[in-house]
């Protein structure tokens, strides 16, 4: 494995390490009525690869389930980049 193919994998467990961790820290500001991190940045860290760990991190603290746009929008943004790293191989 080459050194940027070593930060390239460092980098998506970070940023799905943030995804999850975002879940849970809004699910708590949630439960308080805090301040909350805004829906946008958690498509971000999403679209950034951090899709597993938002998607798990939803359902791990039953945070954002029941709306659509996170329940059919967290796991379109996974199969996309599922396949664009297949296709990616492939060519």
């Amino acid at each position: 494995m080459s050194t940027l193919e070593k930060i390239f994998l460092l980098y998506v467990i970070v940023i799905n390490v943030i995804g999850f961790a975002l879940m849970g820290i809004d699910k708590k500001r949630a439960r308080k009525h805090e301040w909350r991190i805004p829906e946008k940045t958690l498509f971000l860290v999403a679209v950034l690869l951090g899709s597993i760990g938002t998607w798990a991190g939803m359902y791990v603290f039953h945070h954002k389930t029941k709306h659509w746009y996170f329940v059919l929008g967290m796991p379109a943004i996974l199969i996309l980049q599922v396949v664009v790293g297949i296709l990616k191989n492939v060519y």
